[in-house]
This record gives structure tokens, sequence and C-alpha cells, in this order.
């Protein structure tokens, strides 16, 4: 099945979506990374979306992100006002108004007033008016500072639709976190400081927030200790792995070995498999319970060709928590 992406128009959606560099180069020092990750959350708070996780490389960044649904939304005036600020404390060669401009034209009220609201609106709210807003305003500060002209980003980016549920959510925040781990730039996620992760050990308030709410799923209750808790299990597993066919015996063995075992077709434990480079999470199309992949392939079915009956796929090399793909991966699933 080719690569397809489904936006979910005016409905609350968790999406995972991935963008990187040109020819991959490797870009992105710690000065860009970090202007990288307060950006993210800059832009999430002018679109009015929520970061559950992220994590800036050097050539490419993650986002799982939960976008409101129409039923969620209900801006001010000055909700709108206080988002434009957050976005334009000041007046720049790129926009040129001042947001005391703005808050008189949208006390004056009229047409011009209704016209200002929809052009800021239409910019919220969208999972791809938020990549579209932090990619072009990132790559205006790297070229800038780097005296660099030309496209930055390779494509425009893509993305995996992800069930709103605990175990979906976790376990692709879990995916995203081990980045860095996968890299073999640290041996612990919790020490790179471009994630969601280690922000969040390191005490900010917002990356602990959304790794709890992706932790916990819509419904969830519990605060960052005890999320924390069980986000560290499936980051770290429970306990010493075992080696693959050798139940019973505790040992810990290089994560080549895991994917290997994968390629045959064995089954080795979720914190094991997610510290491989799996692509359902980035090439599944979708992901979640069977009934959620179902849901929606019979909602996109006009999509898809007569010969396709049914939507979710089995994801190989793990039982991976009962999750399932819209895409039947066969070959370079663990790269």
């Amino acid at each position: 099945m080719s690569r397809k992406r489904f936006r979910l128009k005016g409905e609350r959606a968790v999406y995972h979506c991935v963008t990187r560099t040109v020819n991959k180069e490797m870009l992105f020092h710690d000065e860009a990374k970090e202007r990288l990750r307060r950006m993210i959350w800059q832009v999430a708070d002018f679109s009015g979306v929520t970061v559950l996780a992220y994590c800036v490389m050097s050539n490419h960044f993650h986002v799982l992100v939960r976008v409101p649904g129409d039923d969620d939304v209900e801006i001010s005036d000055a909700e709108l006002m206080r988002r434009y600020r957050v976005l334009y404390p000041k007046p720049t060669r790129y926009q040129i108004a001042s947001a005391e401009v703005l808050e008189q034209v949208l006390a004056a009220g009229g047409e011009d007033a209704e016209m200002l609201r929809r052009g800021l609106l239409a910019r919220m709210h969208d999972i791809s008016q938020f990549m579209k807003n932090l990619k072009q305003r990132f790559s205006i500060w790297y070229n800038r500072s780097h005296e660099r002209i030309g496209t930055l980003w390779a494509e425009r980016f893509t993305s995996t639709l992800v069930e709103e549920s605990d175990v979906a959510q976790r376990t692709v925040a879990a995916y995203i976190d081990l980045n860095p781990v996968r890299a073999g730039l640290v041996n612990d996620p919790k020490d790179f400081r471009w994630s969601s992760y280690g922000e969040a050990i390191a005490g900010a308030p917002v990356a602990r927030n959304g790794l709890t709410e992706a932790v916990n799923g819509p419904a969830g209750k519990d605060d960052w200790i005890i999320a924390g808790r069980t986000y560290r299990q499936l980051l770290y597993g429970k306990g010493v792995m075992p080696a693959p066919g050798k139940a019973g015996r505790a040992a810990q063995i290089p994560i080549a070995e895991w994917r290997r075992e994968m390629e045959r077709g064995g089954q080795i434990p979720i914190a094991a498999a997610l510290r491989c480079k799996v692509r359902y999470f980035t090439d599944g199309t979708i992901l979640g319970s069977s009934t959620y992949v179902e849901a929606i392939f019979r909602q996109f079915r006009h999509e898809f060709g007569q010969r396709r009956v049914s939507g979710a796929r089995t994801m190989k090399g793990s039982r991976w928590d009962g999750l399932k793909a819209l895409r039947d991966l066969q070959k370079g699933v663990f790269d």
C-alpha cells in the first residue's frame, strides 16, 4: 500500500510528525537544537495544540501532538491576542502590525475585525498549520544565523495518526524519547537535553504535563510522579531484559541483537523493541487498537482498492500491548 496521510478535519486527534533536513544533512548543533526546542513550545502555544512528546536530533525532529476538535475550541479576542503576543512579542520585518493595533481593530468590530479573527484562527488548531509555522520560523532563523540561503527541509513532513489512548500515546512517546539512544548519542534517555523526557527530568512543567497526558490517555488523572513511574517502566523495561531464546537468564545485550531477533520473526520485550528503529511508528499510517484502526479505515474506505477488506494489521517484532497499524510493512521494518 502506498504511503497515505489522514487528517481528521475538525476532530480531536493525535499525530506523530517527523520532518528531516535536505539530504539528511547534520545541520543542527546544540544552539540550533535549543532554538528549535523553544520554538516547538512557542508555536504550539500559539496554535492551541498540545505537545505530548518531542525529540530534536541533528537532522530531523519528532513531535507527538494532540490537536483539539472544533467542539473543544472557543477562543475569545483576549486569548487570540495573548497567542499573537506569544508568536510576535514585537513587530518584525515579517509582521508589521503591532499587537496594540490589532487589539484596536478587534475592539472596533465590524468586517475588519471579523477578517482578522478568521485569519488568526485559520493558523490554529490544525496539524498542518502547526508544522508549517514551526518549520518556516525555524528556517528563517537558521538561514539568517548561518548566512545560508535555500531550502532547509527535505519534505513537507510525514505523519502517523495515533489513537488517543494511554497505550498508543505512551508507546509512541517512548519511541520518540529513545531516539538518541538508538543513535548512540546517550545510553540513558534522561541525559539528552532536547527531548521531552530529558526536559521533564530536568523539571520543566510543560514537558512533564505533556508526558503525563501521553501516559494517562484522555481520561487519566495521575500527576507526573505516578505517570513518570509508568513511563520509566516502558523506557527501561521492568527489571533486566532476558536475552532472546534464553528465558530466565538475565542479560543485557546489544541493540543489534534485538533487531536481528525481530528480523528472524521473534517477539522481544516491548522495552527492547522500542530501542530499535521500527518503521511502524513513522510509516504505519495509523497506530492504535484494532477497533480504532478499523474505524478510521472505514471512514476513509474510498481511499483503498476493492481488494482491501480490513484495516488493522499486526505489528511484527513484539506484542506491542495489542497495538495495530494500518500499513502492512514487509521489508526494512527494523532498519
